[in-house]
């Protein structure tokens, strides 16, 4: 049952045919990790608290920087200095105090990320290097958790979502080089913002059960030409994280 509260704040949502009362009532039971409070992770945290989504896990150990903030809209210039997941968690108790908030303030590894994904229901990753991903790849095909992947580099951004087969290794395969790097490329900061607030839209999708699915596809956005292009995604059979097939 929804509190009074609760069918105010989420009304909304709670009108939509396809999420209602039951679906809004799934987003309050959910638990989704977000790794990496950055660029993509900062709107996104702010669209899945403010849709209702009961727990909230952050990972990123580092802390906010002045050059953050062109992009990272999670934190305020007083924020600088202080680690990213507090000030997240602050931001977004802000927005709906009623969010549970996970903190973790650490780099994830194989093991890391072995420990954390199994504990949520679904997983976004809007990390910048690829060790990570492939880390956060293999623990949520080994949890058979929904990974929601973003990435975004100067004026052209991506998202897909990964469900066992294909993974995130049969679209990068490990050993690739090319990870989006803002600092050294640039980005223009709203492009975080498109990328992020889509990539909460598909785990909103995922968590209610509504619509079609990203699994298997890949959406680009190139904002410079205001072009959208869906690309289906090809299962390696070789793939030594899915196995393909």
């Amino acid at each position: 049952m929804l509190s009074d509260e609760q069918l105010d704040r989420y009304a909304r949502h709670i009108i939509l045919r396809e999420v209602g009362g039951a679906g809004q009532a799934r987003l309050l039971a959910a638990r989704v990790l977000i790794v990496g409070a950055g660029g993509l992770g900062a709107p996104a945290a702010l669209y899945l608290a403010a849709a209702g989504v009961g727990t909230i896990g952050l990972v990123d150990a580092d802390t906010v920087a002045l050059s953050n903030l062109q992009r990272q809209i999670l934190y305020r210039t007083e924020d600088v200095g202080r680690p990213k997941v507090e000030a997240a968690a602050a931001a977004l108790h802000r927005l709906d105090p009623a969010t549970a908030l996970e903190l973790h303030p650490l780099h994830l590894d194989e093991a890391s990320a072995h420990d954390l994904v199994k504990s949520y229901d679904l997983v976004l990753d809007g990390t910048d290097n690829f060790a990570t991903r492939h880390a956060v790849n293999r623990a949520c095909v080994a949890a058979a958790r929904t990974l929601v992947s973003g990435a975004v580099s100067q004026f052209e951004g991506q998202v897909a979502t990964f469900r066992g087969r294909p993974c995130y290794h049969c679209f990068v395969p490990e050993g690739t080089n090319a990870a989006a790097d803002c600092a050294g490329q640039g980005v223009l900061g709203a492009m975080t913002g498109v990328i992020g607030s889509l990539m909460a839209v598909e785990a909103l999708k995922e968590l209610v059960g509504m619509g079609e699915s990203l699994a298997g596809r890949l959406v680009l956005y190139d904002a410079l030409y205001s072009r959208f292009r869906t690309l289906r995604l090809a299962k390696d059979p070789a793939c030594p994280v899915c196995g393909g097939g």
